[in-house]
């Protein structure tokens, strides 16, 4: 029987040797433009086109430098993952150590925060720049069990030769992203990596499953921190009159009063007491709390103004939107996906329809329900300033975009066929 993507993984359990060799003719016919004897599976295939694409050699092992020490540690403590780890060592550890695995964890920018496990293997993983600090994005150090899925946002298994990245292929890696269950925000990686012959199938089941469970953790640990803050803000709020709620640090309702209840607050990026200005109620008073904010909504009108909306995205990995108006002026960190849908919006002031972006996006008209559930995140923080039917900048707003100085930082981690298609035009202007 011929051999198929999915047979060449099964035989790795029975002959590794032989998987192995199989992957390698595939990988040498492909990067040869060569026709392949059997096709990459999809997840590979489309890696090793983003690595293609992006330059990346597969015949040299690039490191980039290793954060220092302090800021190894100033990540570990200001990450959520610092909550999961022991789920994590819990349902990987005993296992990993056993069957000459290790467990990384890595944070969304792909830096190893923690290894941990076999002794020996861990010798060996410092040989390929598996240390802690190390920079693991896909597009550093090609296809592997961490940057992958933090591009792909699911669980991946790379083994041997599929691996972009010749010094890598005598490793088998499986990484499975870990989310935030309030948003889907990734906050970072867990993998479990060995030499060749620890491979198994049942490795992405187990891994994504134990990446699900400190994720469920992480909901139980917002759920009981809301319940603690609630307590606190019941007296408050029985002696307030009007509008008032009681929101944790990240803009996360507690408890309310005198108005509907709304699931979040977009909030400053550092807010401080004082009177500010929110999309979602105007004018307000901010108040600490211990645990998170009382806001108390202003009873004037909102003052009246021109409305000047800049959307930056002068830098390569930070993305901001700054409003300012009659009201003061305010600004939200973008997430790369609704960068590119507020930028996709400012190249069409006349408005896209769901299917309209949903075709810039991913050249396909039919994934509109993708887009319309980005749409009502981007709407909770702009508001009123983002129309729909069609999705569109509201009419008295003057928008301005920041573009980078070189076409090829305008958010260079989009694969949006209109994104590619406006760097492209860029670098021909």
């Amino acid at each position: 029987m011929p051999l198929s993507p999915t047979h060449v993984t099964h035989l790795a359990t029975v002959d590794t040797a032989r998987a192995a060799r199989v992957l390698n003719d595939i990988r040498s016919a492909a990067l040869s433009g060569r026709r392949t004897p059997i096709a990459p599976r999809p997840v590979i295939e489309e890696s090793w086109s983003r690595m293609l694409r992006g330059g990346v050699d597969p015949d040299h092992d690039f490191r980039s430098g290793l954060l220092p020490t302090e800021e190894v540690q100033r990540r570990r403590e200001s990450t959520p993952l610092r909550h999961v780890l022991p789920v994590l060592r819990e349902g990987l550890l005993s296992v990993a150590d056993v069957a000459h695995h290790i467990m990384v964890v890595a944070d969304e920018d792909g830096r190893v925060l923690w290894r941990e496990g076999s002794s020996p293997v861990l010798r060996k993983a410092d040989g390929t720049g598996f240390e802690l600090g190390a920079d693991w994005r896909e597009n550093v150090v090609g296809t592997n069990g961490i940057g992958t899925p933090v591009v792909v946002r699911r669980p991946v298994q790379v083994f041997a030769s599929e691996h972009f990245v010749r010094s890598q292929t005598s490793w088998t890696c499986t990484g499975a992203p870990i989310k935030d269950p309030r948003d889907g925000r990734l906050i970072g990686v867990v993998d479990v990596s060995g030499p060749l012959d620890t491979m198994h199938p049942a490795t992405l089941a187990w891994v994504d499953s134990v990446a699900k469970l400190a994720e469920s953790r992480l909901r139980e640990l917002h759920l009981t921190s809301l319940e603690q803050l609630r307590a606190v803000a019941a007296p408050v709020l029985s002696r307030l009159a009007g509008r008032a709620l009681v929101v944790d640090r990240d803009g996360w309702t507690a408890a309310v009063t005198g108005m509907p209840y709304p699931n979040r607050i977009a909030l400053p990026k550092s807010p401080s007491p004082g009177r500010r200005w929110l999309p979602a109620l105007g004018l307000c008073a901010l108040e600490p709390l211990a645990g998170g904010w009382l806001i108390r909504a202003a009873d004037e009108p909102e003052q009246q103004g021109v409305t000047r909306i800049v959307l930056d995205l002068a830098h390569p990995r930070r993305w901001t939107v700054t409003v300012s108006g009659g009201a003061g002026t305010w600004s939200h960190e973008l997430s790369p996906r609704h960068a590119e849908l507020l930028y996709l919006l400012a190249l069409h002031r006349s408005g896209r329809s769901a299917a309209g972006l949903a075709q810039d996006m991913f050249g396909d008209p039919a994934r509109t329900v993708t887009v319309r559930a980005e749409m009502s995140r981007v709407r909770r923080y702009l508001g009123a300033f983002l129309e729909h039917r069609p999705y569109r900048f509201c009419e008295e707003a003057e928008v301005e975009v920041l573009l980078p100085d070189d076409p090829g930082d305008l958010l260079p981690h989009s694969t949006a066929p209109a994104v590619l298609g406006a760097r492209a035009t860029a670098r021909t202007e």
